[in-house]
């Protein structure tokens, strides 16, 4: 019986299984050939080429020289996130070397590869002996050295660094480095003397805006001239991230406008009516109304970091306040901001804040 009840089944399933595997084959192929694969906007809007590289006009320069046919010195990019400082580099290199010849030609290690002592002594080294043709498969010139990007350099240990020095001197017929942090004081110096130092600047607003508007044109967003203006100041000069503001509140809108409400939810921003309201009970003198307010920001979510930046802002930009109380509300918003990257807590800095600013905002009261 058990026999009997099997070999159907077995029969009648297959042809079903095959069936059913090259209909969903032939739905996937076809969707395939539909849908474009998504990826961040961040990664599509890189720069291609050294051309297309915003607002770095010294470092375009020097590269451009450099691809026409001048040999490249170590480079050390500098400056703060979002510039534009991997972009330019790599588009540098895959316009040095074309697409076929870049994963050879380049070899890039940032933070989250491991970049001890060992692999700076290993990798690297390995990688650095090695010699290059001069020759492309399209004709056209190719230097006879390799590039080796390392990001995030100031993260490496002072001993990983110290090791690099013979190398970048031992293989410069060979390679070229490109180090590229954002505090070029954690660099050890003898590698800084080696290199050509480039500072990457923070965007203007008028660059920002531009290519904001760009994106937005090309993904067919809708997004009010307030909503740009504001995803500039919230960035600060950091286009990575307003990029990143802008895909995650398209997303969040699903096609309708976005406006500057938005781009403050998306942000993480403080709105600008609660720091008020903040700054008018510390002057009403009420250390209870202070306190309930203080554990409302904290419950609806709001990062206390956030709040000392903008604070800092309102509060030195104010006429309201005179030298003096600025000048101590300002040192108190500096301890706070050291204390909670530290890793105190929020309720107890921010209560610690507001009660010293509601002391310098009474005593004349």
């Amino acid at each position: 019986m058990q026999a009997f009840l099997k070999g159907p089944s077995s029969i009648s399933t297959k042809p079903l299984a095959t069936k059913e595997r090259g209909a969903a084959g032939a739905a996937g192929s076809s969707g395939e050939g539909r849908r474009l694969k998504p990826i961040p906007w961040v990664e599509k809007y890189r720069p291609k080429n050294v051309d297309e590289v915003a607002f770095q006009d010294e470092v375009v320069a020097v590269l451009k020289k450099s691809l026409e046919g001048a040999d490249l010195p170590n480079l050390l990019f500098y400056g703060p996130p979002g510039t534009g400082k991997t972009s330019t580099i790599l588009a540098a290199a895959r316009e040095l070397y074309g697409p076929e010849l870049f994963r050879q030609r380049v070899l890039e290690l940032n933070a989250s590869d491991e970049r001890g002592i060992q692999v700076i002594r290993e990798k690297v080294k390995a990688f650095a002996q090695l010699t290059a043709s001069g020759s492309r498969s399209d004709g056209k010139i190719c230097p006879p050295f390799k590039i080796v990007i390392l990001d995030e350099a100031d993260s490496m240990t002072s001993a990983a660094q110290a090791a690099l020095r013979r190398t970048m001197e031992k293989e410069s017929k060979t390679t070229r480095f490109c180090l590229i942090c954002n505090y070029i004081s954690r660099i050890i110096e003898p590698l800084t003397s080696r290199c050509s130092k480039f500072r990457f600047k923070p965007l203007s607003d008028k660059i920002q805006q531009q290519r904001l508007l760009d994106v937005s044109e090309k993904e067919h967003v809708k997004i009010s001239s307030e909503a740009v203006s504001y995803l500039v100041k919230v960035s600060e000069g950091d286009l990575r991230k307003a990029i990143t503001f802008l895909q995650s509140a398209t997303r969040l809108m699903g096609g309708k406008e976005i406006t500057e409400k938005i781009v403050t939810e998306i942000a993480g921003v403080i709105p600008k009516e609660t720091t008020d309201e903040l700054l008018s009970v510390c002057q009403s003198g009420s250390f209870e109304k202070l306190e309930t307010l203080a554990k409302n920001l904290i419950n609806e979510g709001y990062a206390v970091a956030q709040l000392v930046n903008q604070l800092h802002d309102t509060i030195v930009e104010s006429e309201d306040y005179s030298d003096k109380q600025k000048s101590v509300i300002v040192e108190k918003l500096a301890e706070v901001d050291k204390c909670l990257a530290d890793g105190a807590d929020e309720y107890l800095q921010l209560v610690s804040l507001c009660a010293l600013v509601m002391q310098q905002l009474t005593q004349n009261t």
